[in-house]
């Protein structure tokens, strides 16, 4: 051995570096999770100091806190309630129902429309047809380029402003009443026994359930197909109806009559709610309708080869195999645009729908004055809103992935 190498040998150990001592800060764990008690720590110490600041600053101006304004009674009207409303005697906390249940109203239907028009929209943006796609375009790009609010103050304050008086209004079926007061309809009357028609519903979804999962299963066995649409409808319409002769039909009708300037009785709807769905819905429209268009084009081409080398109609290949798998990639800038509808209703207070910013956070909140809890309570009604939303879709996307081995 090379003398140089016996030296390093023996080298005496003080001249050696020291051992690592494996201290807390050596491992990158413990360090990411100190770093991340203190940025918590950072900001709960932050939000403490604005809150206490707040407080005190509302103590020295004399401001009342608190939440016990929501019992005391309002006294304003509102247009549009789905709940028992009386001017005279309903609180501030009525009038937050009130306010949710109608936003809630317009986010539902508007949810549904949206669906079904960009649906349509997005397919016939792909048909063959020249005028159907061309149209489709045109749609899409008039439309998406416009701002919502000037949609919502289009359709109020020319299209439904235009529509005759109640002396002059269109007629259909002499029971459907349309003017520039609104649409008024039929409004049904439950009478006992009807309980047992929504027990008839409620037990004939269930059986159409049951229906799919073996239709399914059926199809995956054998390779036949099922008219499962066609039977789940019969199923869904002659349950409740069989149930209503057979309990002495108790759900009768009231129908709207011209008496004086005016219609009484039947179910009116409001222009407010009119436009405001229907600007809501065609605009989410041209987005969703383009999320369709990306979704279907998202499918191999190969996929769609097979389905006709197999002799299928083109309805039933759309049906069958191409959007099971476009909506994989539809779901989720979709729910973007749920999320979007849903906060875009609040511009309705540029034409006094009630709902909850108009009602809660302008009008109580100029009677009250108190402004944090009622800018609080409406911002975590769209937050719960938001939060269910994107959970029910997600869900929904999760059950539909591609499951891997």
């Amino acid at each position: 051995m090379p003398p140089f190498s016996k030296a390093c040998l023996v080298m005496n150990k003080s001249q050696l570096p020291p051992a690592t001592t494996g201290g807390l800060l050596s491992s990158p764990r413990n360090r990411a999770i100190i770093f991340q008690c203190l940025a918590l720590l950072a900001v709960v110490a932050c939000a403490f100091y604005f809150t206490s600041n707040m407080f005190d600053n509302i103590e020295k101006r004399g401001i009342t806190t608190g939440f016990s304004f929501l019992g005391e009674t309002a006294g304003f009207g509102v247009s549009q309630s789905l709940i028992a409303y009386d001017d005279t005697t309903s609180t501030f906390l009525d009038v937050f129902i009130v306010g949710i249940l109608n936003t809630l109203l317009v986010g539902v239907i508007g949810i549904i429309c949206a669906s079904v028009f960009g649906l349509l929209i997005g397919i016939g943006r792909l048909s063959s047809n020249f005028i159907v796609a061309k149209l489709s375009l045109v749609y899409i790009e008039t439309f998406r380029n416009i701002p919502i609010l000037l949609q919502i103050l289009f359709w109020y304050n020319i299209v439904l402003a235009a529509l005759p008086g109640p002396r002059q209004s269109f007629s259909y079926f002499e029971s459907i009443f349309l003017n520039n007061r609104g649409l008024l309809l039929p409004e049904p009357i439950f009478q006992s026994g009807s309980i047992f028609i929504l027990i008839a519903f409620v037990i004939a979804c269930t059986a159409v359930i049951f229906l799919t999962r073996w239709a399914k299963k059926r199809h995956d066995q054998t390779g036949e197909e099922f008219p499962l649409i066609k039977v789940s409808l019969a199923i869904l319409i002659v349950s409740p109806l069989l149930a209503y002769f057979v309990t002495g039909q108790p759900i009768t009708a009231e129908y709207p009559a011209l008496k004086g300037f005016n219609f009484q009785g039947g179910l009116a709807i409001i222009p407010e709610f009119l436009a405001l769905t229907f600007a809501l819905s065609i605009y989410t429209a041209t987005y969703i309708a383009e999320a369709v268009r990306a979704g279907i084009e998202a499918v191999a081409s190969g996929q769609k080869e097979a389905a006709e080398s197999l002799g299928l109609k083109k309805h039933v290949i759309l049906r069958k195999v191409v959007l099971p798998q476009a909506l994989r990639v539809i779901i989720p800038p979709v729910i973007n645009q749920y999320l979007n509808l849903v906060k875009n209703s609040s511009l309705a207070t540029a034409i006094g729908y009630p709902e909850i910013v108009t009602l809660f956070s302008g009008t109580t909140l100029n009677q009250v004055g108190q402004a944090i809890e009622i800018i609080m309570m409406t911002m975590a009604v769209y937050l719960t809103f938001s939060i269910v939303i994107s959970l029910l879709l997600n869900w929904v996307n999760a059950k539909m992935e591609i499951k891997g081995r």
